[in-house]
């Protein structure tokens, strides 16, 4: 019997979730967005009821190992329901990728990014209003921001790390709050986080406490700068300031972000654990790594489930419809996918 390469497709991926089905969790597929490459660094969120993703980059022509050069979006995607279709619902004020999102009770706060030119700090919320994308201007950051992370803990949003220049030239500790229930908010800077600045690392919300776990310090070797991996992890609870929690059981960097969250737990899905870096050919490289770390805040330890039939890195979660939707990313390094996945802990 021959299959067209959509039936093939649709196997491979029936075929991933029954494997994954024996774990503690569900992943699940979604409607792919309606784009051959696919991207990373998108913004997602969920507004009236609907999820939307928007912006990111990718290379639409050769890859970077061929000199491809990469393109930001400043497309807007809306899906109405798990089982619609994907539709262009506007655009962003300009092309951009690489910054915080995070869905409140009024639409999707946008945070800082970057495009081909330099990094941004300025602020947006995105709102769906008669199925069009509205976008409207909150208070900026003080500093211009990219390959950070942000989470909601109750009505303020926390950003932390990330870098504020093109390239891997320095990387950040500072944390930053913006009180969505302030009758004028502005953006307040806290206490540092304790360690290495760190671009990419993973944030939570959960339990009272801003979580951020692993990520990659930018450290000069010899006559570079080098990514250093990290396995540690801290949380900062308002009022108290940092403490350190239990080091990840490996390095994770640019995993999906903010990290899904559950019963005092939260979910660190893939990402680079930095095992197969310089690995050569490029495009031969068998992708990231397929592990999920839970750390349980009760017991302040970490546990490890391997065997996720998806590897992802660079790509942000929104929480809707009953589940953690994992859009697009990167599958290995320069190379994007169109899919998008659903994530669900068991109860």
């Amino acid at each position: 019997m021959i299959f067209s390469g959509k039936t093939v497709a649709t196997i491979l991926v029936m075929s991933a979730s029954l494997a994954f089905s024996e774990s503690p969790f569900t992943l699940s597929p979604l409607p792919p967005l309606p784009d051959r490459e696919g991207f990373a660094g998108m913004f997602a969120g969920v507004s009236d009821g609907c999820l939307i993703v928007a912006g990111g980059a990718n290379f639409p022509d050769k890859k970077p190992w061929e000199h491809g050069k990469k393109v930001w979006y400043d497309r807007v995607f809306a899906l109405d329901k798990p089982d619609g279709v994907w539709r262009i619902a506007g655009k962003l004020p300009r092309p951009l990728g690489y910054g915080v999102s995070v869905t409140t009770s009024n639409g999707v706060v946008c945070i800082g990014g970057s495009d081909a030119e330099k990094h941004h700090n300025e602020v947006f919320r995105l709102t769906l209003k008669g199925g069009a994308i509205h976008a409207e201007n909150l208070p900026s950051l003080p500093i211009p921001l990219a390959n950070g992370v942000g989470a909601l803990l109750n009505d303020t949003i926390y950003v932390f790390g990330g870098s504020d220049e093109p390239g891997d030239k320095s990387a950040l500790n500072r944390l930053f709050a913006l009180d969505l229930k302030s009758a004028a908010p502005q953006w307040k800077e806290l206490e540092p986080c304790p360690g290495k600045g760190r671009i990419l690392p993973v944030a939570a919300a959960l339990d009272g406490g801003f979580y951020i776990a692993g990520g990659a310090a930018l450290e000069q070797t010899n006559d570079k700068i080098a990514r250093v991996y990290l396995r540690d992890a801290g949380c900062y609870r308002p009022g108290l300031g940092w403490k350190r929690v239990a080091d990840l059981p490996k390095p994770v960097v640019a995993a999906p972000t903010p990290a899904p969250t559950a019963d005092s737990k939260f979910f660190i899905l893939g990402g680079d654990d930095g095992s197969l870096v310089g690995f050569q050919p490029p495009e031969k490289h068998p992708g990231f790594c397929k592990s999920i770390l839970t750390y349980d805040a009760r017991s302040n330890v970490w546990s490890t489930t391997e065997g996720l039939p998806v590897s992802r890195a660079v790509l942000p979660t929104a929480y809707w419809a009953g589940r953690w939707v994992l859009p697009n990313g990167e599958a290995r390094p320069g190379v994007r996918s169109p899919e998008v996945w659903s994530f669900m802990p068991a109860p």
